[in-house]
């Protein structure tokens, strides 16, 4: 048997930088209410959410997701000719293939980067999060560009009363690159494909062109099933990536879970008895749930308003369709 060299990797992995991208349209609980005979309190008190972004149709998921990995990579004070690999997370590329991620990296100029997209919707960033850290470790990329991406208002039904409010759209990046220290913990990761159908894309394509007519697929979500698996199943892998990080509740500084409804973030919370002096990202007021990118938004806002600092000790949790999830600890850039 031939010997070969095996590739020598960074000791450790960081996110060095992040950046965010939100839509210009701002698109308040009154806009939406008459379509499904509800009430801004009442979308308030089950969702948490006032308002949401919606793309213009200029504000495509490549321009989004260029805009924000520009400002990841500012962040971060790389070049991006010095990224060696784009990871695109997101649901909402309406093409099979090719990736959209190769249309990013050749227009941020990253000098014939690896790039593809991966499909694990809301939990999606961190899962390219988790695996951009074993490229940087391993030796198979120096710097690794992760963006979390989503137009659904493109697959929201606005006529359904349990989905119309929630979604939106946005797009957040994050450099990880090589560091002497640990940045980024181990993932504790998997997926609950028995409750396949809790969360998914309502139509199949094939189905929708058999009918012939012009309507696109849309999103579809059992609320109250959701609710309790992710109120009370995600609490226990959160502490799994604190143990594994072997970080304390104690020394945890910033809790950034998925944006998917204020209730499961609270309930998140009483669950991991999180201390009240660890602030909570709660984007999703303002933001709305942006699936694969309500994480790296929701930290943007957090840095950028001062409730995450530089150093801060963060634990980042998602999950969605599938039902996948992803769980790690991570150094705040």
């Amino acid at each position: 048997m031939a010997a070969f060299q095996s590739p020598q990797g960074a000791p450790h992995a960081a996110i060095l930088g992040i950046g965010a991208y939100r839509p210009s349209r701002v698109i308040p609980n009154a806009d939406i209410v008459e379509a499904i005979d509800s009430s801004d309190e009442w979308i308030q008190q089950r969702s948490g959410i006032k308002q949401r972004r919606w793309a213009t149709p200029e504000e495509t998921v490549q321009l989004m997701a260029v805009e924000a990995s520009r400002k990841a990579l500012a962040s971060a004070g790389i070049d991006a000719r010095q990224i060696d690999c784009v990871v695109v997370a997101t649901v909402s590329h309406m093409l099979q293939t090719p990736a959209v991620a190769t249309a990013i990296a050749h227009e941020l100029g990253t000098d014939q980067a690896a790039a593809f997209d991966i499909s694990a919707a809301c939990a999606g960033f961190c899962h390219g999060v988790s695996m951009a850290a074993d490229f940087v470790r391993a030796g198979s990329a120096g710097h690794v560009l992760v963006i979390g991406v989503e137009r659904l208002s493109d697959l929201t039904d606005v006529g359904d009363r349990g989905t119309a409010f929630i979604f939106a759209d946005g797009a957040g990046a994050a450099v990880v690159g090589p560091s002497d220290t640990p940045g980024i913990g181990p993932v504790v990761w998997g997926s609950d494909g028995e409750q396949f159908d809790l969360i998914r894309q309502r139509e199949d394509w094939r189905d929708v062109i058999a009918s012939g007519e012009p309507v696109m697929p849309h999103l579809m979500m059992q609320g109250n099933p959701v609710f309790r698996w992710a109120s009370f199943a995600m609490a226990k892998i959160g502490q799994q990536a604190l143990d594994r990080a072997g970080i304390g509740i104690d020394e945890l500084d910033v809790f950034v879970p998925h944006q998917a409804n204020m209730r499961i973030i609270d309930a998140m919370a009483r669950s991991m008895k999180l201390p009240e002096r660890v602030r909570i990202a709660r984007d999703i007021a303002e933001q709305g749930n942006t699936s694969a990118a309500s994480i790296p938004l929701a930290l943007d806002r957090m840095i950028a308003e001062g409730e995450a600092r530089s150093g801060d000790t963060a634990l980042l949790i998602a999950f969605g369709a599938g039902l996948s999830y992803a769980a790690q600890v991570v150094t705040v850039p």
